[in-house]
C-alpha cells in the first residue's frame, strides 16, 4: 500500500493562494494521482486527477483556479489553488491507484488530508 502525506493547507484570506503537496512513499510514475476534497457536512468530491502520461482532468467548477502537477522524481504531486473562495474550505485528500480513476478511488491509497480554510 502506498503511503501518502499531504501538506500545505492552512488558513488563507479570500483571493489568496495555496500550494498543496502530496508525498508518496513509492515511485508514482505509473500511478493515477488525484485530489479530492470534503467540505463540512458534504461528501468527498473529485477536484483533479493526473495520469501517468501527465494528462490532467480538472473538475469544471475549479478548472480556472486549480492546477495540478506531478514530479515523479520527487514522488510528489501538487495542487496549486489560486483566487481562493470561502466555498473552497474543505479537507483536501490525495489518492493514488492504478488501472483507473474509479479503481484508485475505491481500492487505492489515501492520505490523511490537509485542512484548507478560506476566511477573512
Amino acid at each position: 500500500q502506498v503511503q501518502l502525506v499531504e501538506s500545505g493547507g492552512g488558513l488563507v484570506q479570500p483571493g489568496g493562494s495555496l500550494r498543496l503537496a502530496c508525498a508518496a512513499s513509492v515511485n508514482i510514475s505509473n500511478y493515477i494521482m488525484a485530489w479530492y476534497r470534503q467540505a463540512p457536512g458534504q461528501g468527498r468530491e473529485l477536484v483533479a486527477a493526473i495520469y501517468p502520461d501527465y494528462t490532467i482532468d480538472h473538475t469544471a467548477s475549479v478548472a480556472r483556479r486549480f492546477a495540478m502537477s506531478r514530479d515523479n522524481a520527487k514522488n510528489t504531486m501538487y495542487l496549486q489553488i489560486n483566487n481562493l473562495k470561502p466555498e473552497d474550505t474543505a479537507v483536501y485528500y490525495c489518492n493514488a491507484g492504478e488501472t483507473s480513476l474509479v479503481s484508485a478511488r475505491d481500492h487505492g491509497s489515501w492520505g490523511q488530508g490537509t485542512q484548507v480554510t478560506v476566511s477573512s
